[in-house]
């Protein structure tokens, strides 16, 4: 045994000489890392040095983006702090876009970068990037560290600042002198941030204040986010909604926040929202909005968004309060625990007129699609892959038209169930995710729904998903085109396609090159066959399901219009 390996097997709390390297991983140990994501290289030697050892589960992807989307889909699926490495210079580049979608979507990522020696540093060295410049604007925080013995509280004060408040990703840029170094340890370091304060408790006055809204609204909605699963408040969410009996729509991240079976539920709002929900938004006296943002996507038209609400504003950010919408009562704080004590308040009220006029707008707009078509219709295939999972996988998307017939026709019933890109949008998220996903969740089954040209974008992670032996499944929604682009020229660019189409390749031969399963459905009667095979098998598997090339999204709430003007109702009506 070398001296370094005796010395770190030290008793706890006496004085340990320690690398750099040991330290990190020790304490990322300690802190209760099962499994990490990422890509070795030059200056991060020292580090996987190290982990050869831990105990701790290491999946390496085939590029640093996937294994940044594989930690945020892990956070999201397990609720833990997603943990990612790259190595300096383009490896710490390339997990920009993925701490991006992470900030984005307030998801609680860890990710540790390699550095050039710091008397290198800013002199253009091999592989060297300002890593921390170059990331600061898509993490919660970042730092470099330069001293060693800063090395062990700022690991500790990542995970701390990634997972409290608002969520989100906290970067650590490791010199390698850092990582090589020695230092000698005197126990569990402390976290020392004197300008971090989460306030967690609401104010007591402002929770009455919304409580007494409720009580008086006779047109009231619940609009909830991604907040309240982040919170894990789904639970004190349903208790809410039953007892002041509040209809709740949800946003994209908030799906599975409610049980969408349930006859309060709303669906999704927004842009490709369904019209109900929108429908009630704009004719609501109160909106409670809880663990949201109003988002863009959500509002459509500021100005004429909600016209006739009070609302009522639920979130851990203050700096979200007002930020997009007007709020008339804002209540700061942790939403599980603001939640629990709105229920204490609130009174249950029958709300007949309202909740009859929900089920008129319900019964004369539903979400439906052409049935009876002879070619594969999207939304087809996704409800029968919701009849045949009874509602119970865990749903990945790629962003674009496969992302919001899955938002709408996947139905979705628990919290941690729906894993997709909101914020920044990321074509490419839904493989990594589904593979992050399904080693967070080696239980569940893990669909990944997705469109060709953002399979296309990360397909080389289905060998990742090969390699660890994932039987994740990935459902290719193949029209030949950037489905959501295609759709944007066909309504407001004359139908001219620039650029929105590419030749795909045979995805069964290529998911079968890569050593997963690979179908192909051309057939609208094969569908349900190849959905029943694909759920069967247990290796990965890819179904490339040809669907109508041209079908739309409806309905949809144009850029810049109000949620009450959404195109495509009449469309939709005429499928009845």
């Amino acid at each position: 045994m070398s001296s370094e390996s005796q010395t770190s097997a030290g008793t706890a709390g006496a004085a340990t000489v320690k690398t750099g390297a040991q330290i990190v991983v020790d304490t990322l140990v300690e802190l209760g890392v099962e499994t990490m994501f990422g890509y070795t290289g030059g200056v991060v030697l020292p580090l996987f040095d190290r982990l050869y050892d831990a105990p701790i589960r290491f999946i390496i992807p085939r590029h640093e983006q996937g294994g940044c989307h594989m930690a945020d889909a892990y956070a999201r699926a397990s609720g833990k702090v997603g943990v990612v490495i790259a190595t300096s210079g383009p490896g710490a580049c390339n997990l920009t876009t993925g701490l991006g979608t992470a900030m984005m979507d307030s998801i609680p990522l860890v990710a540790l970068t390699g550095q050039v020696r710091t008397e290198l540093i800013g002199n253009d060295a091999f592989q060297e990037a300002d890593t921390t410049g170059i990331t600061r604007p898509v993490t919660k925080y970042n730092s470099i560290v330069k001293n060693i013995k800063d090395l062990e509280r700022t690991v500790r004060e990542a995970f701390h600042i990634a997972s409290t408040g608002r969520p989100g990703p906290v970067l650590v840029d490791l010199p390698v002198d850092i990582s090589v170094g020695k230092y000698t340890c005197n126990g569990k370091a402390k976290i020392d941030l004197p300008g971090y304060r989460v306030r967690t408790k609401g104010h007591a006055r402002q929770i009455s204040m919304a409580a007494e809204a409720i009580n008086k609204s006779e047109r009231p909605v619940l609009y909830v986010g991604g907040g309240v699963i982040a919170a894990n408040a789904a639970a004190e969410l349903h208790a809410l909604a039953q007892k002041a009996h509040l209809p709740v729509t949800m946003t994209l991240l908030g799906l599975g926040s409610y049980d969408q079976r349930k006859p309060e539920s709303l669906d999704m709002l927004g842009m490709h929202g369904s019209a109900y929900a929108n429908y009630a938004v704009q004719e609501c006296d109160l909106l409670i909005a809880v663990g949201a943002r109003f988002d863009d996507r959500v509002t459509g038209k500021v100005a004429t968004f909600a016209p006739h609400a009070k609302v009522v504003h639920i979130d851990i950010d203050p700096s979200s309060i007002s930020k997009n919408v007007r709020v008339d009562i804002p209540v700061v704080g942790d939403a599980r625990y603001i939640l629990a004590a709105l229920a204490e308040e609130v009174e249950y009220r029958e709300r007949e007129p309202w909740f009859r006029k929900i089920a008129e707008w319900k019964k004369k707009h539903p979400l439906r699609y052409d049935k009876k078509a002879k070619t594969i219709k999207p939304q087809y295939v996704i409800d029968e892959i919701c009849r045949q999972t009874n509602h119970e996988a865990i749903i990945t998307t790629g962003v674009g038209q496969n992302q919001m017939w899955a938002a709408q026709f996947y139905t979705f019933t628990r919290p941690r169930q729906f894993i997709s890109s909101g914020g920044l949008g990321t074509m490419g998220f839904g493989l990594p995710a589904a593979i992050g996903a399904q080693i967070a969740r080696p239980d569940a089954t893990v669909i990944d729904i997705d469109g060709d040209h953002s399979f296309n974008m990360t397909m080389t992670e289905l060998a990742t998903a090969v390699q660890y032996e994932l039987p994740i499944k990935v459902c290719i929604l193949n029209n030949g085109y950037m489905g959501m682009v295609r759709q944007w020229q066909e309504l407001f660019y004359n139908r001219r396609y620039s650029c929105s189409f590419l030749k795909n390749p045979d995805y069964a031969n290529v998911a079968r090159a890569l050593g997963a399963v690979g179908i192909t459905v051309e057939k609208k009667e094969e569908v349900p066959k190849a959905i029943a095979q694909m759920l069967a098998e247990k290796q990965p598997c890819v179904v490339d399901f040809r669907v109508e090339r041209e079908e739309n999204v409806w309905p949809m709430v144009p850029a810049g219009k109000s949620l009450s003007d959404m195109d495509g109702l009449a469309i939709l009506e005429s499928m009845a």
